[in-house]
């Protein structure tokens, strides 16, 4: 079979095999790297590290903000590390890992596109798991007061002196 008739030269399928196979090794050297720092960064008593490093990457593919650090995905998802929890939380882990091809979602990010990732997730957005995960992640993540100055939000205005005099009518387009 000639590889010309595919529209590849020989030479072309060498170093495209050969980026594959680096990015692969690199991707998960990168995973590993991200596990290791998830590690230091909150500990977990009752789930595995591996689990709390799927639980972020989850948390960050639900609900994506590229400006937002993992530190405050952990700290969304660090009230699933609890012993009533746990089990739950490592069984859905398990299937996520499953449905992922078998290679484990953390990994899966780094080897599928983003549409993937969200198609993987929307096969099992009617799970019991998931539907706890992304309610857990509204309060959990956008509570935080350290991630409203990431988005513009100020905060409640009551004790400001309300919107009308901190700006709410400074309207510059009319």
């Amino acid at each position: 079979m000639s590889l010309r008739k595919h529209g590849m030269t020989r030479r072309q399928l060498l170093s495209q095999s050969a980026l594959f196979g680096a990015s692969f090794v690199i991707g998960a050297g990168y995973v590993a790297g991200k596990a290791e720092a998830a590690n230091w960064a909150i500990e977990v008593e009752h789930l595995k590290p591996e689990t709390m490093a799927t639980l972020i990457q989850m948390a960050r593919d639900i609900y994506p903000h590229d400006q937002v650090g993992d530190q405050f995905y952990a700290l969304a998802v660090k009230g699933y590390d609890s012993a009533e929890a746990a089990p739950g939380i490592e069984e859905g882990i398990a299937a996520l890992n499953e449905a992922a091809r078998g290679i484990g979602y953390a990994a899966y990010t780094l080897i599928g596109w983003e549409r993937d990732r969200v198609d993987l997730l929307r096969s099992l957005e009617d799970t019991a798991f998931f539907q706890q995960i992304r309610g857990g992640l509204v309060t959990g993540l956008y509570n935080q007061k350290a991630v409203w100055p990431i988005f513009g939000y100020e905060g409640e205005s009551f004790s400001q002196g309300g919107y009308i005099d901190r700006g709410f009518d400074d309207i510059n387009w009319l």
